[in-house]
């Protein structure tokens, strides 16, 4: 769903900050999209990578997808629910969706914002790391469907994500899940790319003009993991001369 909301307004003034300085000869190409699961799953899917491709495998890291309610805590609504118990140290649990209709084999500068329900307070402690602090969000973007495959009986992610803290070819950090409560309770946290101090990511459109969009918690933290994603914005922008 494309929109004009105040968030993607701000999102969209630090695109254009930066493709303005990067070319001043060519039209900037914008395109906004926003997603609201409050009412609607729009076409999301969720999948889940690094961890063992044994049949009883996802049974043992409980990995668990739902379109369903958001917590009490956070409001009324619907939301995107994933959950796994990360036993591999590195569980991978993400979103995906195929966006159409952008210029065919063109580099974007991708702007994402993204907000969720976590429960993990700062500066709790984990079995090998904080449950807040070792859980990173992740987004990326691709002319390439994101998906697990199996690699040496494991199902590895099949794009450069980088590993929890580092970002990788096809991916940025948006952040960790903490939240700045004091409690367990869920609250409703965004975590976004837009910052002009930030390198911008891009991500390149296929020869059909798709983008494939993810987003996910990499995770360094050897327990349960239950987020709940509520809404996602983007922005596109390329400079076409």
């Amino acid at each position: 769903m494309k929109t004009c909301g105040k968030l993607l307004g701000i999102m969209l003034s630090i695109v254009l900050a930066s493709c303005s300085m990067s070319n001043d000869n060519g039209s900037i190409l914008v395109t906004s999209y926003s997603y609201d699961f409050a009412v609607s799953q729009n076409d999301w899917q969720a999948d889940f990578s690094d961890f063992p491709a044994g049949a009883d495998d996802s049974t043992f890291y409980e990995l668990k997808f739902a379109y369903t309610d958001r917590p009490a805590s956070v409001g009324s609504g619907k939301s995107i629910m994933l959950s796994g118990n990360n036993h591999s140290d590195d569980l991978f649990m993400f979103m995906k969706k195929k966006v159409t209709g952008l210029s065919p084999n063109t580099d974007y500068t991708v702007v994402f914002d993204v907000e969720l329900a976590s429960n993990a307070p700062k500066g709790y402690s984990g079995v090998g790391g904080a449950p807040g602090e070792s859980v990173f969000l992740k987004a990326g973007a691709s002319g390439m469907e994101p998906k697990k495959v199996i690699e040496s009986n494991q199902y590895t992610f099949n794009l450069d994500k980088g590993n929890q803290n580092s970002a990788g070819v096809m991916s940025t950090v948006l952040g960790n899940i903490a939240t700045t409560e004091s409690s367990t309770d869920y609250a409703l946290i965004t975590r976004t790319n837009a910052s002009s101090n930030a390198a911008p990511f891009i991500g390149r459109s296929n020869s059909n003009g798709e983008i494939w969009l993810f987003v996910g918690t990499d995770s360094g933290f050897e327990g349960i993991t239950t987020v709940y994603y509520t809404k996602v914005n983007i922005v596109f922008s390329a400079v076409v001369k």
